[in-house]
């Protein structure tokens, strides 16, 4: 991934051990994601439907 911060060009890798990474459709030549979408990109979760793993139980 290239990151652009106004002063200079960051190149960032990751390698999966397991799954792909999904990207989002480029448009205009570009990716524009949001910050919860490139966590979920980096940490190889698909961003389009993700899944919640844990769900809370009430304290009775």
């Amino acid at each position: 991934m290239l990151w652009f911060d106004g002063q200079g060009l960051l190149l960032l890798a990751k390698r999966l051990e397991r799954g792909r990474f999904v990207w989002p459709q480029a448009s205009d030549g570009r990716v524009v994601l949001s910050p919860a979408q490139l966590s979920m990109l980096l940490e190889g979760i698909d961003w389009r439907m993700p899944a919640r793993t844990h769900v809370p139980e009430l304290a009775a």
